[in-house]
């Protein structure tokens, strides 16, 4: 692709670095923003810049949050012996949406997955094991997507939980096998939340 500037070549090549962003798609992207009011294109690059320098971790959950505690974990109304386990934000925005869960959140920061060289300590799989060893929680919601990777995670996590006084489940495989879970209808997510199976029947499944 040949460019007669080269200040719209580095915007492209930024652009294409974008999942799922080819340059082609960049470069319409880049042309429109072109042509739109300079203050348009201003708003977006502070967001942006807001977003990377201001943006926080929940402490306790690890969800993405503008304070230190996300509103989920403060809530006063959330039962907090239920922590449901998810892969990042926006599995944590899909199970919201169905309204069916009232629990509190722990955000994994991914799944284990050698091929890509993401190992257990990589993932905040450590702070959920010491939270369940408080003894607060009752029973942790396996909710990761029904891949090798997820599977994997959820089986790590469980030896990890071994003679801990704490149930585990996971969501029935409403969501068909090797789906992400952003990817669900909510109909189907909350029936899959509300209809959870202990995770030792899963794994006989297997």
């Amino acid at each position: 692709m040949e460019f007669s500037s080269k200040l719209l070549e580095n915007a492209v090549y930024e652009m294409s670095q974008l999942p799922g962003i080819g340059k082609r798609t960049a470069l319409r992207l880049v042309l429109h923003l072109l042509k739109r009011p300079t203050e348009q294109t201003q708003k977006l690059t502070l967001a942006l810049d807001h977003l990377r320098n201001d943006i926080k971790f929940c402490t306790n959950c690890h969800n993405i949050s503008d304070v230190e505690v996300c509103e989920i974990c403060a809530s006063p109304r959330r039962d907090r012996s239920l922590v449901c386990v998810v892969e990042d934000i926006r599995d944590v925005m899909a199970i919201e949406n169905t309204s069916q869960y009232k629990g509190l959140y722990h955000v994994l920061g991914g799944k284990i997955s050698p091929m890509e060289g993401v190992g257990p300590q990589d993932l905040t799989i450590g702070p959920l094991v010491e939270k369940v060893k408080k003894g607060e929680i009752k029973e942790l919601i396996f909710a990761l997507s029904s891949t090798m990777e997820g599977d994997t995670t959820n089986f790590y996590i469980y030896k990890q939980l071994e003679g801990l006084d704490v149930n585990t489940s996971t969501i029935a495989r409403g969501i068909s096998v090797g789906d992400e879970l952003e990817y669900a209808d909510e109909v189907t997510l909350g029936r899959s939340i509300v209809n959870r199976i202990p995770f030792e029947n899963s794994l006989k499944a297997n």
